[in-house]
C-alpha cells in the first residue's frame, strides 16, 4: 500500500456505511481510500494493531501516517480529502465541539440499522473495486 493511503474501516452489514463508502469510491478522486469492513479476518487484525479489542461500533479511518480516527473526526477527515465544498464545509464543521459532533454521531451509529438498515451479508467489491478494498 502506498505510504498516502488511507483505510476505511466500516460496517459491512450496515445499509448507511455501505452508501457512505459507495459515496466514498466515486467521490475520491485520487483513488487514495482503500476500504476494509468490521467483519474481515484482516480488518480484526489491523484493529487489534492500533489496540481495538472489542467489537467495533464506530467508523474507523487509519491516515498515511498510521493514525487512528473515529467517530466525526472520522467523518471529516474524509470529507477533507474529497475536496472541494466537501473539505469547505468540514472545516466550518470543526467549530462545533467535538463532544457535540461526536454525541450526533453516536445517536446515529445506535440507530443505524433501525433508520436506514441492514444488509443480510457484507459488501460484495465489483470487479473494478476489487483493488480498493482489504
Amino acid at each position: 500500500m502506498s505510504t498516502r493511503t488511507t483505510i476505511v474501516i466500516f460496517d459491512g452489514v450496515c445499509a448507511l456505511c455501505n452508501s457512505a463508502v459507495d459515496f466514498l469510491l466515486h467521490n475520491d478522486r485520487t483513488a487514495s481510500m482503500r476500504f476494509g469492513s468490521f467483519q474481515s479476518e484482516n480488518v480484526t487484525q489491523l484493529l487489534q494493531s492500533h489496540n481495538i479489542t472489542q467489537a467495533p461500533t464506530t467508523i474507523y479511518v487509519i491516515t498515511p501516517a498510521n493514525v487512528l480516527l473515529q467517530e466525526s473526526s472520522a467523518i471529516l477527515f474524509l470529507a477533507c480529502l474529497l475536496g472541494g465544498w466537501w473539505k469547505f464545509l468540514s472545516t466550518i464543521a470543526h467549530v462545533v465541539p467535538r463532544p457535540v459532533r461526536d454525541a450526533v454521531y453516536r445517536l446515529v451509529a445506535r440507530n443505524r440499522y433501525r433508520w436506514f438498515g441492514k444488509r443480510e451479508s457484507c459488501r460484495i467489491p465489483t470487479e473494478a473495486e476489487r483493488g480498493r478494498f482489504l
